[in-house]
């Protein structure tokens, strides 16, 4: 009952006037704002990865199993190596989001949409030979024999070209032969090749083989320090005596290598919350010490140059604050749907909140306009009675009272407004006991 009362306090038509426009406003500002929530991330993510044994097939693994911890599918699709995954990225209709890709094989096109997510770890580029050649030191010490120098899409063969053209290589001087990975060791040991171009870390299966393959030799590359200067994506390297193996001694001396940077390169498109997911991958894969590396030195973000994709603003955050913070505290999906429902804070402070302090007054507004609409129409009768007594006879000015009390009488007023018509009616009494004075006095003259 008392709810009853107190919806009879209300009328429902100044409701409606004065509610229907603030109500629909509200929803016009919160339909604007969803027009900026971000779709919910997709549970698959798609990556090209490298060959079979490499580094890059082998962290993306690793990624593997960090997304699946929030649950997302990370697919991989292996590939000839770097270039096969930019052609991949650039593709529309290739089905790829993110690869990883070498320093020094891309070059950025106007039409380019593609973006960095930062360098990874060194890549190093090691020049393995057959024992019997000697202590060759220099690359143009290669000319006249037979090179693999990587397969083809690869960065391996990419940047082979570049140093074998460098120090007059080519396929017209030296039998260059496309090939790379697992079976370059063999390939090597039974003297079907004399050397091999090989880019990766030592994790990687190729690598690792051919570094303990007796009758395999690694080039002391004489001249690395001339090769960055000609090649600024490259850096130089030092393996120290024994850092594969202490025991072996293996290396026996110093060597001097080129390394050129891994990156993760995705398309523009990828959902912010998967590039964040991306993130924390690199740094549980990438983040640990190394022959070439402290704790914590990768991922990092790049040095740009003309030549590199532009850093993602998820990457820049993430290398400025880290991981982001409502996923310190929430599991993925929740954190990522605040994150997206955030935006709906707009319109709730911006619209709602104003509109829900300003609708009484609104409404207040409402209701007693018809009270003022009536004082303003016997403030005119007073004024004429004030200035002309005699225009009209008591009885005409009384019909104009008794016209607005009337009205005063009919009018739908909610009953918390009731105390007006009680108010208007001593001001309608006022003004008849005026009319009478003033009548009276005219009659008397």
């Amino acid at each position: 009952m008392k709810k009853l009362r107190r919806l009879r306090e209300y009328s429902p038509r100044d409701l409606l006037v004065v509610g229907l426009p603030l109500l629909l406003l509200v929803i016009a500002g919160f339909w604007l704002a969803s027009r900026f929530i971000q779709p919910a991330p997709p549970d698959t993510l798609t990556i090209s990865t490298g060959g079979e044994g490499g580094a890059y097939q082998r962290f993306g693994a690793v990624y593997k199993d960090v997304l699946a911890r929030y649950g997302v599918k990370l697919v991989e699709q292996a590939s000839a190596g770097s270039l096969e995954n930019l052609a991949r990225l650039r593709d529309p209709e290739q089905q790829v989001d993110v690869a990883f890709i070498q320093g020094g094989t891309a070059r950025v096109q106007e039409d380019d949409t593609l973006l960095s997510l930062g360098s990874l770890y060194h890549e190093p580029l090691w020049i393995f030979y057959r024992e019997g050649l000697g202590k060759p030191t220099r690359i143009a010490d290669l000319k006249g024999k037979r090179i693999a120098i990587g397969g083809a899409g690869s960065g391996t063969q990419h940047l082979a070209r570049e140093l074998l053209f460098l120090n007059q290589i080519d396929d017209k001087n030296t039998r260059l032969i496309a090939q790379g990975g697992l079976g370059l060791a063999q390939a090597i040991a039974h003297q079907r090749i004399d050397a091999a171009f090989v880019v990766g870390p030592t994790q990687s299966a190729a690598v690792w083989t051919l570094l303990h393959t007796p009758g395999v030799k690694l080039m002391n590359l004489a001249h690395a320090e001339a090769y960055t200067r000609q090649f600024p994506y490259l850096g130089k390297l030092v393996l120290p005596r024994g850092a594969v193996n202490v025991a072996a001694d293996l290396p026996p001396t110093d060597i001097e290598l080129l390394a050129p940077m891994a990156t993760l390169v995705v398309r523009d498109d990828t959902h912010p919350a998967l590039i964040d997911l991306l993130m924390q991958a690199m740094s549980e894969a990438h983040g640990g010490t190394g022959i070439f590396q402290r704790a914590g030195e990768f991922p990092r973000a790049p040095v740009m140059t003309a030549a590199d994709f532009p850093l993602s603003p998820e990457a820049q955050r993430y290398y400025k604050s880290g991981k982001p913070w409502l996923q310190r505290f929430l599991p993925f999906w929740a954190a990522t749907l605040v994150d997206r429902m955030v935006v709906m804070l707009i319109p709730l402070f911006a619209v709602l909140i104003p509109v829900m302090k300003i609708a009484p007054g609104l409404y207040n507004w409402r209701v007693k306009s018809r009270i003022y609409k009536r004082y303003g129409e016997l403030k005119f009768i007073e004024a004429e009675l004030e200035a002309d007594p005699g225009k009209l006879t008591r009885a005409e000015w009384i019909r104009r009272v008794d016209a607005i009390e009337a009205a005063v009488n009919h009018m739908a007023m909610p009953l918390a407004f009731s105390d007006m018509i009680y108010t208007m009616r001593v001001h309608l009494g006022l003004v008849r006991k005026a009319i009478d004075k003033a009548t009276a006095e005219i009659t008397a003259a």
